[in-house]
């Protein structure tokens, strides 16, 4: 069990890294939207690369940031009647939703957007739009490491999940 608490810990530190990470990039994000929106507005000057820029940030914050999501357990869920249940019920349906739903699909949206990543990459994609943003293909390459981010982060749940299935207590668990 210790390697698998190993695991554990190595990707919830890369995702808690992550995560801050991302925390800084939305911030900035924010400064560029309220920068965009005081000049577009007050000033009647827009910026293509700016509003292309906003719009980067957030597919970045999204796509590496879903992983920190699910480790920090804050994805979207029907609570109906999950919450009436115990706590191992709720690891064996956590536990099986990584087999069943989880791991396909981001494998699925990986192997689905190789192409269209290759593409992208093959012929240095930019914008279409004048005073847009170069290099539109690195923002592609953000989707399979964020499925790949989620598919780890998905891994780490399951062998938490396992562990309170076999009744395991984790170091420094507090629950």
């Amino acid at each position: 069990m210790q390697i698998l608490e190993n695991f554990v810990n190595f990707v919830d530190g890369l995702s808690d890294k992550i995560g801050h990470l991302v925390g800084w990039i939305t911030t900035l994000m924010v400064l560029i939207v309220f920068y965009d929106t005081v000049m577009r507005y007050a000033f009647n000057q827009g910026n293509v690369a700016l509003q292309e820029l906003e719009w980067h940030l957030f597919a970045i914050v999204f796509l590496i940031g879903a992983a920190y999501t699910l480790k920090e357990g804050a994805h979207v869920r029907v609570d109906i009647l999950y919450v009436k249940l115990s706590k191992k019920t709720k690891a064996w349906i956590d536990f099986l939703g990584v087999f069943v739903f989880l791991l396909p699909f981001s494998v699925m949206v990986i192997l689905s957007s190789k192409g269209f990543i290759m593409n992208s990459w093959a012929i240095r994609e930019i914008s279409p739009d004048p005073g847009g943003l170069p290099a539109r293909y690195i923002l592609k390459a953000m989707i399979p490491l964020g499925f790949s981010l989620l598919i780890v982060q998905g891994l780490s749940e399951a062998v938490k999940n396992f562990m309170i299935i076999m009744g395991y207590k984790r170091q420094g668990d507090k629950s």
